[in-house]
């Protein structure tokens, strides 16, 4: 890695500097204010001192591709693992419920003795006269109820054997098949319980498993078709394309709704990414600011006032770095926003989401913008996301290109998605 300080008047001059001698791939690590002295106290002046850092591309990138390749032996040995689980889970299921079947058995045995022993016990109080011939009618009588319940005894122990292992097959078997369906579509396997129990009770005979899946997909996802005024701050991990998301609701916003739209950026750490901004923002000849205090967030949106919307970039920070998130906070909080959009990725792991979702909780996100759709095969995330956030899903976006890939989705059309009936790769 390559560190270098630079002292200079202001963030633009330090931008300027950093992408011409460390190129656009450079970080900023930390900046801080300074004085400079002058000669006997005179000249002096405010000052700031930026240090940024470039990666070792080539070491880097063998790094990742090593990681990347142990990650995906150690998923898929879990994931053997999970399976041979499954297998002696079910045959323990099968085993419990012949147990019960043979407790039922028993308590059937235990039925006909306590009928046959009321029946003698009937013939005993009965049997006042001592009649020979009254004596053999009613052992006549005994005999018939003894033979009726073994022959109901006898029916119902052909219809355990006939049928009992085979409903349970049936079961196990179906269970498998939804399970097996639902690990096609990338559904989190922690829904999987909830899902096949609502399937197993209302699915009916004529019913296809797909069209059940339909119906609960669309009664759990939330969207939000609402349009965008005000302020609005993007948050989100590093690498989810909040910086491209935004030129791109800069573009619809400008061009399609007609808005007068300001751009602010708080990230100040990728020097790729301003440029990128302030190029965009100069095209569409709209306000670009960065900031790198919550003064000067202040300050910036005060400038802005006479715009419809001001779109707010943030700095992309680890959901599990509390300090990190609680900087962003108060950044957030100075911008007092209207509308805060959790941005992910439909790339993240099912693993992840669920730690990314709840480390940004505390800055109170309303809606959930999923990018990169064009990136997978797979869009069982975007139910995960949505029943694990359960916030409004507002934007899609579906390429690259700006402004055109961003979309307002419905239930429907995230729906289809999950179920495979739509892609875009």
């Amino acid at each position: 890695m390559i560190i270098k300080k630079y002292v200079v008047k202001d963030i633009n001059e330090a931008l300027a500097r950093i992408k011409y001698e460390m190129g656009k791939d450079a970080i900023i690590i930390s900046q801080r204010k300074i004085r400079k002295n002058g000669f006997l106290g005179l000249f002096s002046g405010k000052l700031i001192e930026v240090t940024a850092a470039v990666e070792n591309i080539e070491k880097e990138a063998a790094n990742d591709v090593r990681k990347e390749n142990k990650d995906i032996e150690e998923e898929n040995d879990f994931r053997k693992s999970i399976e041979d689980i499954k297998k002696i889970m079910e045959k323990e299921q099968l085993l419990s419920e012949n147990k019960k079947l043979e407790e039922n058995k028993k308590e059937l045995s235990l039925m006909e003795k306590r009928i046959l022993e009321h029946n003698k016990k009937f013939l005993e109080e009965s049997n006042d006269n001592n009649s020979n011939d009254y004596l053999k009618k009613e052992d006549e009588g005994v005999e018939t109820v003894r033979k009726e319940v073994n022959e109901l005894k006898n029916l119902i122990n052909k219809v355990i054997e006939n049928t009992s292992k085979d409903e349970i097959a049936v079961t196990v078997d179906e269970n498998s098949e939804i399970k097996e369906k639902l690990e096609e579509l990338d559904i989190d396997e922690s829904l999987y319980n909830e899902i096949i129990s609502e399937i197993n009770e209302s699915i009916k005979d004529d019913e296809n498993v797909d069209e059940v899946l339909r119906d609960i997909f669309e009664r759990d996802i939330l969207v939000s078709s609402k349009n965008l005024n005000g302020k609005v701050v993007l948050v989100g991990p590093t690498g989810v394309g909040k910086t491209t998301t935004i030129a791109k609701l800069a573009g619809r916003l400008a061009l399609v709704e007609k808005k007068r739209v300001g751009l602010i950026t708080v990230d100040t750490y990728r020097i790729g990414a301003i440029e990128q901004l302030k190029t965009y923002a100069e095209i569409m000849n709209i306000p670009f600011k960065v900031v790198i205090t919550t003064k000067e967030m202040e300050q910036a949106i005060t400038e802005m006032e006479d715009c419809d919307v001001v779109l707010i970039d943030t700095t992309g920070r680890s959901s599990k770095n509390t300090m990190q998130i609680s900087e962003l906070r108060a950044f957030v909080q100075k911008a007092n926003p209207d509308i805060v959009n959790m941005v992910i990725s439909a790339t993240t792991k099912n693993k992840d989401i669920k730690t990314i979702l709840k480390g940004y909780s505390e800055l109170n996100y309303n809606n959930v913008i999923i990018t990169k759709l064009d990136e997978t095969t797979s869009y069982g995330c975007l139910y995960n996301i949505a029943k694990f956030s359960n916030k409004p899903i507002n934007y899609i976006t579906v390429g690259q290109n700006v402004p055109d890939d961003i979309k307002v989705p419905t239930k429907e059309d995230i729906t289809r998605f999950i179920l495979g009936e739509e892609t875009l790769c």
